[in-house]
């Protein structure tokens, strides 16, 4: 069984309520039943927290390609740059463009509650006019059928309650340098559904209401192991639209391509064997300031104050995935996080929430210090005031959905001090910063620009 406290941390950041995207523009048994443990109980998971054995974690950069159905714009085809993650363990998991927690699992047989990007793939051009990608959330029974062969029905919605329905047939196997995943689905789409999706029917004059339809999709992704934890990882899909929008005034095709190639770091304990691990678990409370400075003026120490004063306030949990990366020395976590934005005289209030991969790199000099990095999926409820006056001053439309930067330098408290009983405290600095990768990303807005705030922060190891 997993622990309470990384249960309840991982939920709150992956299952908060919001919907990935601008769509403006564009394997444990859960219950409510509270749970009463004894001291002896929650001893034992600590304990079990802190004698961690590497799990199956990764993370990836990909450029995705693919064709673009409308006749609007003119362009064919549109590429997007899509950072992805990977983790999985008894109730949570996250792959790629999707992630989600385990909600009931006998048998062959899992069901789950999930949350999946959905790409829109307008042309570039008008992409943040009219929005980038969006998210679902909702659903799914999943039944493994044995030599490879599985079958999923997911039953999804937008955060405007359009309907969509998908049936796949799969079947996964593996050599020994590679891992193949093919699949066959066929998804069902209400009317409201492809009228805002392919017919366009509230963002154009000339966009069009259409009937519900069915689309069959098929392809293979891959991933192809180089070195070490060093993976090529690939996708190719084609997609034949149902009737309805194969007919549609806006759509110029009736078929649709789609690539993904990329490479990434991985840890897989079935090719590389689980093995003991010394990362604990950590809680880090942060406190931060915004600064109207880039990312590259702030490491230069050219940070200036933001004249309204907005602040933020963040609590991370780290669980630890491995202690080394191609024999590197190395502290890995998988690291969600729930983050307060003040109100000011320019903001309202606002809740962000975070998922992230972090590695520590720990060197001493001449006490014991650690250089950290993230990467990340960043999701804020209401547009912060340093967000939106930039992309003001830029023409942008802002995104909710953005890339996620932590950079940290902190130092060993016990060591400091010399006290030993606080060596599990440090002290750090970090840099909280939200991107959107300089155009290069349609799930982000295709926007170019977006915050950074100065933190202060304690971390407790456990």
């Amino acid at each position: 069984m997993p622990s309470l406290s990384k249960s309840a941390a991982i939920a709150t950041a992956l299952l908060a309520p919001f919907c990935w995207g601008n769509t403006d523009a564009q394997n444990t048994s859960t219950h409510n039943t509270p749970v009463v443990e004894s001291e002896s109980s929650s001893t034992d998971s600590v304990d079990s927290l802190r004698l961690k054995r590497s799990e199956n974690w990764g993370i990836a950069a990909t450029v995705r390609t693919a064709g673009v159905p409308f006749t609007e714009g003119g362009s064919s085809n549109v590429s997007s740059f899509v950072p992805m993650m990977f983790y999985e363990d008894e109730a949570f998991f996250i792959k790629g463009t999707e992630g989600g927690i385990r909600l009931w699992e006998e048998g062959d047989w899992r069901a789950n509650a999930i949350l999946r990007m959905r790409f829109i793939d307008l042309p570039t051009a008008v992409q943040n006019d009219i929005g980038g990608d969006t998210g679902d959330f909702g659903f799914q029974l999943k039944r493994q059928l044995g030599d490879g062969w599985f079958a999923d029905i997911d039953l999804l919605s937008d955060k405007e309650y359009r309907f969509h329905g998908i049936a796949t047939l799969g079947k996964q196997w593996s050599t020994d340098n590679a891992d193949f995943e093919a699949t066959l689905s066929a998804r069902y789409k209400d009317a409201d559904f492809n009228s805002f999706y392919y017919g366009l029917s509230e963002y154009r004059n000339e966009g069009e209401h259409i009937g519900a339809g069915v689309d069959v999709k098929t392809g293979m992704n891959v991933r192809y192991h180089v070195y070490s934890n060093l993976y090529l990882v690939g996708a190719a899909y084609a997609t034949y639209f149902d009737e309805n929008v194969r007919h549609a005034k806006t759509i110029d095709t009736d078929w649709q391509g789609e690539v993904f190639a990329g490479f990434g770091f991985f840890n897989d304990n079935k090719r590389h064997g689980k093995k003991d691990i010394s990362t604990r678990p950590y809680w880090r409370l942060a406190h931060g300031w915004a600064t109207p400075s880039n990312i590259g003026e702030i490491i230069a120490g050219d940070s200036q104050k933001d004249p309204y004063g907005n602040t933020l306030t963040s609590l991370f949990y780290g669980h630890p995935l491995s202690d080394s990366l191609f024999g590197i020395p190395l502290d890995i976590y998988l690291t969600p996080g729930v983050v307060w934005h003040w109100s000011s005289d320019v903001q309202a209030s606002s809740s962000e929430y975070v998922m992230a991969i972090k590695a520590f790199y720990t060197f001493d000099w001449p006490t014991t210090w650690r250089l950290g990095v993230a990467e990340g999926l960043s999701y804020v409820n209401n547009i912060t005031h340093v967000e939106r006056s930039e992309m003001e001053r830029k023409g942008y439309e802002p995104s909710h959905l953005l890339n996620y930067i932590d950079l940290s330098l902190d130092v060993n408290v016990g060591d400091l001090v010399g006290k030993k009983s606080w060596n599990n405290l440090w002290l750090g600095y970090s840099i909280h910063h939200r991107s959107a990768i300089f155009e290069k990303a349609s799930q982000f807005g295709r926007i170019k620009g977006g915050s950074n705030y100065n933190t202060i922060y304690l971390q407790m190891d456990f």
